[in-house]
């Protein structure tokens, strides 16, 4: 259970990082729910959470906005007097292959995947070291580890987001802070509505479906209740990447 804990879920308003956050607010934790942009649904979310009788509030944040994301983990420390679990969710894709790909929509990419993980961290790790208590969660993909044609950007920055896990879990397992990674597939979200099953990528799964949001918090409750797991990558892909 996460009775007691305060979870900070980064892209929190839809898909997986909504899925984490009711997921966790069903196991007891009070939810600090950060979203770049749409109010309503980091609102319905958090009305969401509130069912389970835990506290949820809303945090508007561009992750990779160094002093931004620095100003927020302040803000819900002060509000919520602590945070105990990260999860660095927030991600963007600007898909297209390289030959074509924009300048601005590698940066991007790296910049909010990436960077605003790192950021994220960075700022969380002094809390976390002081209560020598702290699970980070970083949502990474199977694009991170297998590379995907079409997404040199999106495929670099969940591969680094790989690295920036094992390098924190090394350097903050002595402080009782594990750091794990999950590496989803094809999941059903705004990202992949597109997808029909009969969509060859889909019959490439060898469970032969594509993936529930719900699944995927399943793994991160997992890790947010483990104590001896650290820099782990965990995929949640029905085998895609096996």
């Amino acid at each position: 259970m996460l009775k007691g804990k305060i979870a900070v879920i980064t892209g929190g308003s839809r898909g997986i990082g909504a899925a984490i956050a009711v997921k966790f607010a069903s196991l007891g934790a009070d939810i600090a729910l950060i979203y770049s942009g749409n109010s309503k649904a980091a609102e319905e979310v958090c009305q969401a959470a509130l069912g389970y009788g835990v506290r949820a509030e809303a945090f508007q944040c561009d992750v990779a906005d160094f002093e931004a994301s620095k100003a927020a983990v302040a803000e819900i420390k002060n509000r919520f007097g602590k945070i105990d679990v990260l999860v660095n969710n927030a991600g963007i894709t600007r898909d297209g292959l390289i030959a074509m790909m924009k300048e601005a929509d590698f940066d991007e990419v790296i910049s909010v995947n990436l960077k605003g993980a790192f950021n994220m961290i960075k700022h969380c790790t002094p809390l976390f070291i002081k209560a020598k208590y702290g699970r980070i969660i970083n949502i990474s993909s199977v694009s991170g580890l297998m590379g995907n044609a079409g997404q040199a950007n999106y495929s670099a920055s969940k591969a680094g987001l790989i690295g920036l896990t094992k390098a924190v879990a090394k350097e903050l397992a002595a402080r009782n802070v594990t750091c794990n990674a999950i590496a989803p597939g094809f999941i059903q979200t705004d990202m992949t509505k597109s997808f029909g099953e009969d969509n060859p990528l889909v019959a490439a799964i060898p469970l032969k479906r594509m993936g529930r949001p719900e699944e995927v918090a399943e793994a991160a409750a997992f890790l947010a209740m483990s104590d001896y797991i650290t820099g782990e990558v965990i995929r949640v892909d029905g085998g895609l990447a096996m």
